[in-house]
């Protein structure tokens, strides 16, 4: 049995990031440096809860199916596995979260961090899905 409580800690964590990033009366209080600042905070956390939710997928597996089936295997064989076993349900997407994850580095840059955070809102209800069928199927 997975002990979950560091993923729903971190969803959210992610989820008081979004909802305060899109309440328009605190935003629309912040100068532009404080606003980008809530955005990196969001992003900060989408690269934490992604990181959280692939070793997590990846536990699972070797619980329920064995560590050779998930040892040494790409991520995106992993995510493909995954779905495979109903935790997740499209490939590509968490594959696409994968890839903004790795652009967390490049930041710096505004036009990257604004894909990073539209992906890290998409990504929230994906990763409360994982989470639900992860604890549906926690044996």
């Amino acid at each position: 049995m997975l002990e979950l409580g560091s993923l729903e800690k971190a969803l959210a964590s992610l989820e008081s990031g979004l909802q305060r990033v899109h309440d328009e009366n605190l935003m629309s209080q912040l100068d532009e440096g404080s606003r980008q600042l809530m955005q990196a905070g969001v992003i900060q956390n989408f690269e934490f809860t992604y990181e959280l939710c692939w070793k997590f997928i990846k536990r699972w597996l070797e619980n329920n199916l064995g560590s050779a089936y998930v040892d040494g295997v790409s991520r995106k064989e992993l995510f493909r596995i995954a779905a495979e076993n109903r935790l997740i349900t499209d490939v590509k997407v968490w594959w696409r979260y994968h890839e903004a994850r790795n652009k967390t580095s490049h930041v710096y840059d505004q036009e990257v961090a604004a894909e990073i955070f539209s992906c890290a809102e998409n990504f929230y209800a994906d990763a409360i899905a994982l989470l639900q069928a992860i604890k549906d199927r926690n044996d």
